[in-house]
């Protein structure tokens, strides 16, 4: 009886920016096939795409580039790890300083390039074995420049750059871009900690977009001294309350606004 017949077909996602990177791991998987039977049934050129070539479908490990424009290799496997069936994610790299790393971001393993074909199958062997991957949610260094929600069994993402403020809601944390909000599983302290330099805190349940901030106003008629002073967003009619507590360290920035 042949391997194939016995074994189940691994299903393999590649994302690289490089399409010769991406051929070289396509003719590795063939050249390996008998040996671990596998399918590429997903190829991209950065983490965005890979998102939305996914969508769908059931993949069982993801071979990642770390390097990559747009959404890089890091970031897309904190992403792939919030689906429903999370593949297992093996980092790709031409350097070798993230081979340390890349077992401190929880891969299942890491390839240096050029990739060799014993090499690419002893890496999927660990997977076909199921050796536990543990969770990702530490592994982000940098800012993310998306986040991403679930929403009637979707997994969408929203661009940090676009989103206009945070408020936290009981157990989730809305977050409202110009078109609409999304409801996030992220605390707010966590959001702060992460995206400190383009959020401002106004409220213990509010994160501001500090560019989208144009002034400050008495709230009207507010006997309440935790909110007498309400933040003006750029055209969005939404006033956000600003704390009495945080109100000292806004005063400096009102004052950078109106000079």
């Amino acid at each position: 009886m042949s391997v194939s017949a016995t074994v189940p077909v691994l299903s393999v996602m590649i994302c690289d920016d490089e399409a010769p990177a991406r051929a070289r791991l396509r003719d590795l998987l063939a050249d390996i096939s008998a040996e671990l039977p596998n399918a590429v049934v997903a190829e991209a050129a950065n983490g965005l795409l890979a998102l939305a070539a996914i969508e769908g479908l059931r993949v069982d490990v993801a071979l990642v580039d770390i390097r990559m424009p747009k959404m890089d290799g890091v970031e897309l496997a904190r992403h792939l790890s919030q689906l429903e069936h999370p593949p297992s994610v093996i980092f790709v790299t031409a350097y070798d300083a993230y081979a340390v790393q890349a077992f401190e971001l929880n891969a299942v393993d890491y390839l240096l390039k050029p990739v060799r074909a014993r090499r690419l199958l002893d890496a999927l062997q660990k997977v076909r074995q199921g050796r536990p991957q543990p969770p990702l949610a530490a592994m982000q260094q940098a800012a993310r420049s998306h986040l991403s929600c679930h929403e009637r069994g979707r997994l969408l993402l929203i661009a940090v750059s676009e989103i206009l403020y945070f408020r936290a809601d009981l157990k989730y944390v809305a977050a409202r871009t110009r078109e609409r909000e999304y409801l996030l599983e992220e605390s707010l302290a966590h959001l702060e900690q992460e995206f400190g330099e383009r959020f401002i805190r106004l409220h213990r349940s509010v994160l501001a977009a500090r560019d989208v901030i144009t002034g400050f106003e008495k709230s009207p008629g507010s006997d309440d001294a935790e909110t007498q002073w309400q933040a003006i967003l750029r055209d969005v009619p939404e006033r956000l309350p600003v704390s009495r507590r945080q109100w000292p360290l806004l005063k400096s920035y009102a004052r950078h606004l109106s000079s």
